[in-house]
């Protein structure tokens, strides 16, 4: 099982790069076509809040590349710098995308809800759990236990990578209607948001495939010391 996981950890790591790769690239092509209507990211995030009713949501510039979240703790929009102020198809999505999220919450979007209840789960899972692991499989002999409670903890973060995919899915779509609906693109424009987000959101597919994998081999394993 050792080699099997190497060999499925190798194929994970290798397209996990050419989707990054593939990634970036799409985002800066897309960064250099200039919206016809001349709105920031930070113009598109504020209509497109507007535009849903929601008012109690800041649009804020965060330092950094590729920092963009929304905050539902303090109701904030955070796009990095260059989605704030640029003009761009790739910015105009990634704001959109952002906006969505906060629209879910204000729906009460029940896979976001889901997701951020697993939040300071994950964070502690976070700490402890590869040593855990580590230890587990030191130990699997004398105290298999440990290594149980390693893959509990594992399951919670995977789980949390699941749940991830729809939330992420289901803001981009929000974000490309409300776009299209709106008028705020022009075909092209448009066109050129949605392949930004479709490879973004490829990203997730990877992150939730790789901690699927690794879970198992450490289920094979606790299973396998078992029968030992």
């Amino acid at each position: 099982m050792g080699s099997s996981y190497l060999i499925l950890a190798g194929i994970i790591m290798l397209f996990s790069w050419l989707v990054s790769s593939r990634l970036k690239s799409k985002f800066e092509f897309y960064s250099k076509m200039h919206l016809q209507n001349n709105m920031t990211g930070a113009e598109i995030a504020e209509k497109m809040l507007a535009d849903n009713g929601i008012r109690d949501v800041r649009v804020i510039s965060t330092p950094g590349r590729l920092t963009d979240h929304y905050n539902p703790t303090d109701k904030t929009v955070n796009l990095s710098e260059a989605v704030y102020s640029q003009r761009n198809a790739a910015a105009a999505a990634v704001a959109a995308h952002e906006c969505g999220h906060a629209v879910q919450h204000a729906v009460g979007y029940e896979w976001l809800t889901m997701r951020s209840k697993l939040v300071p789960v994950v964070n502690v899972a976070s700490s402890f759990m590869q040593w855990i692991l580590l230890a587990g499989i030191l130990l699997m002999n004398a105290f298999p236990e440990l290594l149980l409670f390693g893959i509990v903890l594992f399951s919670a973060t995977t789980l949390f990578t699941i749940v991830t995919l729809p939330v992420e899915y289901d803001a981009s779509n929000r974000a490309l209607a409300w776009l299209e609906n709106k008028r705020m693109l022009t075909p092209q424009e448009h066109a050129g948001a949605k392949d930004s987000l479709k490879w973004a959101a490829r990203t997730y597919v990877v992150a939730a495939i790789g901690s699927i994998g690794t879970l198992l081999y450490y289920v094979s394993i606790y299973m396998g010391g078992r029968r030992n």
